[in-house]
């Protein structure tokens, strides 16, 4: 730690004592958990896929439902970064610490499956996931597998097999519920956790944003790892205001080793 500040430091070491403390521990995480593999996130000024795109147009289930190609020519090239991706220490820490026994669940609001394949397990994918696709039709599910490959490398937009409609990666779209399942097992985890970690989320999204609140308001402790600040700053008993990729690895090695 030699390299962070006395302040940071000293947020770690409470971070860590909390975790120790703790016999139920859940993990939010958000697009900031998944920039340091390389995949951009949508709402930072500048750099934000927002910023560039204007999400009603592209990603709404509207949108999805008019232009399908326009929708599908939108996310090809994040497809193709998420499919080239791999998992960095951040994912890999929260992956130990479930290991270890200090993380419960993994709720994220991430569709690129890095958590899975950095070796985390019961991970909620509250805004969808891109491991499968459904058909606009009939409704048969499939998994990702060729429908993706081809897609990317060939521009080709995938089709049901079984009646040649239109299938749709099983992601939320703007004018989407979230998959009702999944939400009501994150709250679920969040009702039961002792702590909650929020890793590289800014909480501007609701519902997920509100999840936070739900577990301060029961008395579990938080701990916040993010860039910036975040509606809940003020309500969490830790924040560290760094890299994700630097701070949690630092975390977890202090908590399983120390």
């Amino acid at each position: 730690m030699s390299n962070l500040s006395p302040k940071i430091q000293e947020s770690i070491r409470n971070a860590v004592r909390l975790i120790k403390e703790s016999h139920h521990g859940v993990v939010l995480t958000g697009a900031g958990i998944s920039t340091p593999s390389g995949i951009p996130d949508f709402r930072s000024a500048g750099s934000g896929l927002w910023s560039r795109f204007n999400p009603f147009e592209v990603a709404s289930l509207t949108a999805f439902r008019t232009q399908p190609k326009k929708f599908f020519d939108w996310i090809r090239p994040l497809a193709s970064v998420m499919r080239d991706a791999q998992p960095n220490p951040a994912h890999k820490a929260l992956a130990d610490l479930q290991k270890a026994g200090h993380i419960k669940t993994i709720i994220t609001q991430n569709i690129d499956g890095l958590h899975q394949r950095a070796g985390a397990v019961n991970v909620l994918e509250v805004h969808g996931t891109f491991n499968t696709l459904t058909c606009v039709h009939c409704y048969e599910q499939q998994k990702a597998g060729g429908f993706i490959e081809t897609f990317i490398d060939e521009d080709t937009i995938p089709r049901c097999p079984s009646c040649d409609n239109i299938l749709k990666p099983d992601v939320v779209l703007f004018e989407e519920q979230l998959p009702i399942q999944v939400w009501l097992d994150a709250k679920k985890a969040v009702n039961a956790c002792d702590l909650l970690l929020v890793a590289g989320s800014a909480l501007e999204v609701v519902p997920v944003a509100n999840l936070p609140f739900i577990a301060a308001g029961k008395g579990s402790r938080i701990i916040i790892v993010n860039h910036t600040p975040t509606p809940m700053s003020s309500h969490a008993d830790v924040i560290i205001q760094e890299d994700v990729a630097i701070i949690l690895p630092q975390i977890a090695m202090e908590v399983i080793g120390g």
